[in-house]
């Protein structure tokens, strides 16, 4: 692998991944206009989280019972986490990138993730008088380190396994004395799953925490939290659409055959990703209402939520499945959808998708006179 590729390579005929190393960073041409079209709109949601005033949450924390204090505590600390991991893992990619639009937008999308992971400290910072203590909590929670692996594992196989194939190559290597079979094939198929896991991390894994920061919001407290996760909502709407179009395109044909034989063999498993994301969800819920319900939302309710989302992500990609259909908390819409919280185009590539936060319908010559 170079910095800079110095072939002549068409890349509108290259695969998404494992073609020719991209050269020029160009926008003229694609081919897939979809990535191009998710770059421009991420770049105009750009937003800072001291834009939003925080200090009535302080307040309002203050006022909350404890069982409310652990669930907004809890929730915080697990969106921290999710988001340090996904600020950092997503250039794993990189090496294996062999399309421009891609390549920039992964760039972009990891970009955004080190955003929430500064909100999420601006947070804490702006609410509590302890913040260092509070962050400190994450690596000493049990319940959030548990979860750590269901989140995490398909990425540290994936980077392990692209690491000894970057150096040796295909075929057969004693490595540190252990035997490993390498095969550009099997990259490709950790690369399917890992990808498919990070779709259910931004489609579902904050669903639950987003739902009960809306709760909060319903009832006029911890608003400026409220705000701030909306935007994340957002800019993590937006990489679900990255990462479901990349994977359609795979399961589709629409990219390398060889992807499309490995999509449809491990459908199965990627599946089964989705069942035990909600059962991993579900018992979130529980250890987030150990202590009792918060006014508006239920650990029942939030679990039929968490179904809800899981269902429909699970259709995006032409997968059966029997959770409900019905959201149970419609509130929740005004938060996820709207002029503030735009849906992204998941289930096919919409060309009237606005870009960059505001409709770019200006025409080539509309400056012509202000240029002559």
């Amino acid at each position: 692998m170079k910095s800079f590729n110095k072939n002549n390579v068409d890349f509108t005929k290259e695969y998404m991944f494992f073609g020719e190393t991209p050269n020029v960073s160009r926008f003229d041409v694609q081919k897939f206009p979809i990535f191009k079209e998710l770059y421009l709109k991420q770049l105009g949601f750009f937003w800072k989280p001291d834009e939003i005033d925080l200090s009535k949450d302080s307040k309002d924390f203050k006022g909350l019972p404890p069982n409310e204090q652990h669930i907004f505590i809890k929730n915080l600390l697990f969106q921290t986490f999710l988001d340090s991991v996904q600020s950092r893992s997503p250039q794993s990619f990189m090496p294996h990138v062999s399309n421009p639009e891609i390549e920039s937008m992964i760039e972009l999308w990891a970009m955004f993730e080190s955003l929430h992971s500064f909100s999420y400290s601006w947070i804490v910072q702006n609410v509590f008088s302890n913040p260092t203590e509070i962050l400190d909590g994450i690596m000493l929670d049990s319940e959030i380190l548990n979860r750590a692996d269901s989140v995490t594992t398909y990425y540290d196989d994936f980077m392990e396994y692209s690491a000894l194939y970057q150096v040796f190559g295909d075929g057969y290597h004693n490595i540190k004395g252990n035997g490993i079979n390498l095969s550009k094939r099997e990259l490709k198929k950790k690369l399917l799953l890992c990808m498919a896991s990070v779709n259910v991390l931004e489609g579902v894994r904050f669903y639950a925490s987003f739902a009960c920061s809306f709760a909060f919001a319903e009832r006029g407290l911890m608003e400026g939290n409220s705000k701030i996760i909306s935007f994340i909502a957002r800019d993590e709407n937006l990489h679900l659409a990255f990462t479901q179009n990349i994977l359609k395109k795979w399961a589709n044909g629409e990219d390398d055959p060889e992807m499309a034989e490995i999509y449809a063999e491990n459908l199965p498993y990627i599946e089964q990703m989705y069942h035990d994301c909600v059962k991993q969800e579900t018992d979130w819920a529980d250890y987030l209402f150990k202590d009792g319900p918060m006014l508006g939302l239920t650990k029942p309710i939030l679990c039929e939520y968490v179904k809800h989302i899981a269902g429909k992500r699970m259709r995006t990609l032409g997968i059966k499945n029997e959770y409900p259909l019905k959201n149970p908390i419609t509130w929740t819409d005004k938060y996820l959808v709207g002029s503030n919280v735009q849906e992204a185009p998941q289930e096919v590539e919409k060309n009237s998708y606005v870009i960059g936060g505001v409709k770019h319908d200006i025409k080539d010559n509309m400056f012509k006179e202000l240029l002559t």
